[in-house]
């Protein structure tokens, strides 16, 4: 099929829309043994609760296109990529390639900072950029989003005269005495990768200071990328903010509104269930074991491209198992932990949509960070954010040093080591990959590194890896459609890091 692009600033090229297989997260979800799947599926079905699925409505054409738009859009207006580079290589998850076949026309409107789409239903699909709030698909047959746009602007001083981590400016120091400089070097170059890895930038951390830093042309210290899932660890840390305030507790069950009438079932799941990945709630995934594509489009996307309240949405999804016996990768859980972190909010009295930048962001000396929202003004914090690299690396080192941040504590005591420990119900399924607050661990080895290495993760081969035992912080964030290529790469430079960096004592 031939695809018409028209852009109202310069005409760009056309180009092939070639299929990709979704990529999904994690080296257990993607790469099990037949026996393990199986033997995966027959545990999920034994404890199952009675219900069925019913999938989200709509075309799945058009939700496609409608990730197509918001991809279009982010990556041109906050990353500043040219569109027919990001229709051929970002996105894919949202968006997968197969899909954009059938895309027939593409406007970029620079002047409305809109992108509109047509797909081979006759249906337009439109992403506009609405304040901090980001680039958001208008839903079907309405022309604006159902909120009040806001710009929210960071309190931080000067960045380019403020010294790295509270701004740019890296001072000149001695080589640290723990790294191999010619090693490291040879890491830098592994990590990196080569070409068709795509990666666009890569940030590494010792011991809280910058060692390694690289970027691929166009691209700088202030560059918002798309991190996808990495967002869901965010969210997290947004909800240990709020414990840290008093809001909530990990082990209290989660005050959605929703679910507070008498005899409610899902009054039994708690805050640390959802981050977790363990509430139990019922939704398809990719990612699901028993995953198949003929049964509907999965809510696990819709979450993201329906139009729709997200959270009303997620908060109104059965139970399929109780709360933290089986695990599951799905985004009713971070978009549900996305809800509290607005009701915590807006119970503080603060401004909901400034509050990641008040409570967090100031904190940690990060002025450019973009978490969209969905049509009524919710954070899409599964994985709808546009983030620098560097400001990834800033929150790893959060993590890195037991959530202190400038003498101040601002992550529970005791939180980090909660994150990093394998949660039980994923344990119960014989995957040690993934912990508390949306993070993913190392319990079971697969990466060259350490068994404490714990990470924030997102499709598309994005990644910030926290490895205590040397202090280090490693962040890579590349082009999806180069994600096998830079996931390899990422191993050849975990290995060469371990060879340059000495273990701390």
């Amino acid at each position: 099929m031939t695809r018409r692009w028209i852009s109202l600033h310069a005409v760009v090229s056309p180009c092939a829309a070639a299929s990709l297989a979704l990529v999904a997260l994690g080296p257990s979800l993607t790469a099990q043994p037949a026996d393990a799947r199986a033997r995966l599926i027959a545990r999920g079905r034994s404890l199952e609760l009675p219900g069925a699925w019913t999938p989200p409505p709509g075309n799945a054409i058009d939700h496609h296109t409608a990730g197509f738009a918001k991809i279009l859009c982010s990556n041109v207006f906050f990353a500043g990529l040219d569109p027919a580079d990001v229709a051929a290589n970002l996105g894919g998850f949202t968006s997968p390639f197969a899909q954009r076949r059938f895309v027939t026309d593409t406007i970029v409107d620079r002047a409305r900072r809109e992108v509109r789409v047509r797909s081979t239903t006759g249906q337009w699909r439109v992403a506009r950029v609405y304040g901090r709030q980001g680039c958001i698909t208008v839903p079907l047959g309405e022309d604006s989003v159902h909120f009040a746009p806001s710009q929210i602007a960071a309190a931080l001083p000067e960045a380019a005269t403020t010294d790295w981590p509270m701004g740019d400016r890296v001072p000149v120091r001695a080589w640290p005495a723990g790294v191999d400089s010619a090693r490291f070097a040879v890491a830098m170059d592994s990590t990196f990768g080569p070409p068709d890895a795509m990666t666009l930038a890569l940030v590494v951390t010792y011991r809280g200071r910058i060692i390694g830093e690289r970027y691929a042309p166009g691209i700088g210290i202030h560059t918002p990328l798309e991190s996808w899932s990495m967002g869901k660890s965010l969210t997290g840390t947004l909800i240990a903010r709020l414990i840290q305030r008093g809001v909530y507790r990990l082990d209290q069950p989660a005050p959605i509104p929703e679910w507070q009438q008498p005899g409610d079932p899902r009054q039994q799941i708690r805050i640390m269930d959802i981050m977790r990945m363990s509430s139990g709630l019922r939704i398809r995934a990719p990612q699901d074991p028993d995953w198949n594509d003929s049964l509907g489009y999965p809510d696990h996307l819709y979450l993201y491209t329906g139009g729709v309240n997200s959270y009303t949405y997620a908060a109104t999804r059965p139970q399929q198992w109780k709360p933290s016996t089986v695990g599951r990768y799905r985004n009713v859980d971070p978009v549900l932990a996305s809800y509290l972190v607005r009701l915590g909010a807006e119970k503080l009295g603060e401004n909901y949509h400034a509050f990641p930048q008040r409570v967090l962001f100031d904190k940690l000396g990060i002025r450019d960070a973009i978490i969209d929202t969905d049509p009524y003004g919710n954070f899409l914090g599964q994985g709808y954010e546009m983030i620098a690299a560097r400001d990834w690396a800033r929150l790893g080192n959060l993590y890195l040093q037991d959530g202190v941040w400038n003498g101040e504590r601002l992550l529970p005591r005791g939180y980090v080591r909660h994150v990093q420990t394998v949660a039980p119900a994923w344990r119960a399924d014989g995957r040690l990959v993934y912990g508390g607050g949306f993070f993913w661990v190392n319990g079971d080895g697969g990466w060259p590194l350490p068994l404490t290495a714990f990470a924030m993760l997102g499709a598309g081969g994005q990644s910030a890896t926290i490895v205590p035992s040397h202090g280090l912080v490693i962040v890579r964030i590349g082009k999806y459609r180069g994600a096998g290529a830079g996931d390899r790469a990422l191993d050849a430079g975990f290995r060469s890091m371990m060879r340059a960096v000495q273990p701390l004592r």
